[in-house]
């Protein structure tokens, strides 16, 4: 049951409350006119009772009960961040229900997961959005519009570095539930020299390195990668589990070039540095609540019928690409690239700003993924 025009509110159950859901997700809903928090699903009755009272809220459930959540006309809409193994069985579940879904990325593990969680949506009427925050970021989507505008020349070359060191026993080092430095943060830079060049790869390589420590026995400790896109234009990308904490990428011009640091930041002031003819102007993007911004444009979408624009292909479109890059790692080739149609690109007119969360709220029974974090 969809919440009328009149109601102007999508009312949203959090699937999973984990540390981001925790840190980021419930605190936002604040910072939203369109979109109301009304349920909680998770099978820790600590998390559940502590946090319900903390928000106010009257309904929880646990994993089982979740088919009793979806039915029991209190939800529009459901924001999935539970492990990653877990987004096509909780979407499909949500679709087949008729209630819309806001998946966290990766959307799922393999291509297969994704095109039948898009076929769900579909059948059933309902918005499926993946949750790439950044496309509503105003940094972000003024390093779109720099390039467009050709004020470094014609782009070329997009290099980034993205890491962090993850804690032994987190779930981002749990190959099962589809852990990985591709699927977890390696996913931020290949979104973003996507819609920075406007395009997509059609050919990638990839290497993988482990020092050997315990906490890496599962999954890589980093990953540096090489997408060729289109016109002979290339990028390049590290991402790791076990280096300080990084998260910047830098586009070359024939004329210029940007910098982005913290540019996959969920919180926190993020800088341009735009150099051209050997000068460069700097520029502050403040704080802002980049959740509060990504269910504010959700249910807009439901309201307006309109169709989200960080779609399920795109979502899709990202998967294939891990998977690809995965494939040349294990035989130390380049791998061919299947191109699809994305005919919508994230522009300038999708920066919502919110203001930031004021304080950090205290974690129960939920661990960040680094003490950087």
């Amino acid at each position: 049951m969809t919440a009328t025009n009149d109601q102007r509110k999508i009312r949203y159950a959090v699937v999973g409350l984990g540390w981001f859901a925790q840190e980021a997700a419930l605190p936002s809903f604040v910072h939203t006119e369109n979109s109301k928090l009304v349920a909680l699903v998770s099978d820790d009755p600590t998390k559940s009772e502590e946090l319900s009272k903390k928000y106010g809220i009257n309904h929880t459930y646990s994993y089982e009960e979740y088919e009793d959540c979806l039915a029991s006309g209190e939800v529009d809409a459901v924001y999935i961040a539970l492990p990653n193994h877990l987004h096509c069985d909780y979407t499909v579940r949500a679709a087949n229900q008729a209630i819309h879904v806001l998946c966290e990325k990766p959307m799922a593990v393999t291509e297969e997961e994704c095109e039948v969680m898009i076929k769900a949506a579909d059948d059933n009427n309902v918005k499926l959005m993946i949750a790439y925050r950044l496309h509503l970021e105003e940094a972000n989507l003024q390093a779109v519009e720099i390039l467009r505008s050709k004020q470094i020349g014609e782009p070329r070359i997009f290099n980034s570095v993205f890491t962090q060191q993850v804690e032994e026993g987190n779930i981002r080092l749990q190959d099962a539930t589809g852990g990985g430095t591709l699927y977890d943060i390696g996913i931020y830079c290949i979104n973003a020299a996507r819609y920075l060049f406007q395009d997509e790869p059609i050919e990638v390589f990839a290497v993988a390195a482990s020092k050997g420590e315990e906490r890496f026995s599962e999954v890589e400790e980093m990953t540096s990668v090489i997408l060729r896109f289109p016109n002979e234009r290339l990028a390049t990308f590290t991402c790791s589990f076990g280096g300080a904490s990084v998260s910047s990428y830098q586009i070359v011009g024939t004329q210029g070039d940007l910098r982005v640091e913290s540019a996959y930041a969920w919180q926190g002031e993020l800088k341009h540095y735009l150099t051209i003819n050997g000068e460069t102007q700097e520029r502050t993007f403040e704080d802002r609540d980049q959740l509060a911004a990504e269910f504010t444009y959700f249910s807009d979408c439901i309201l307006q019928d309109k169709e989200p624009e960080p779609s399920g292909t795109e979502g899709l479109i990202d998967v294939s690409i891990i998977q690809a890059l995965y494939q040349s790692i294990e035989t130390g080739q380049p791998v061919q690239i299947k191109t699809r149609d994305r005919h919508q690109r994230p522009t300038s007119a999708q920066s919502i700003e919110r203001p930031p969360v004021e304080e950090t709220p205290d974690l129960i029974n939920a661990a960040a993924p680094s003490s950087e974090s």
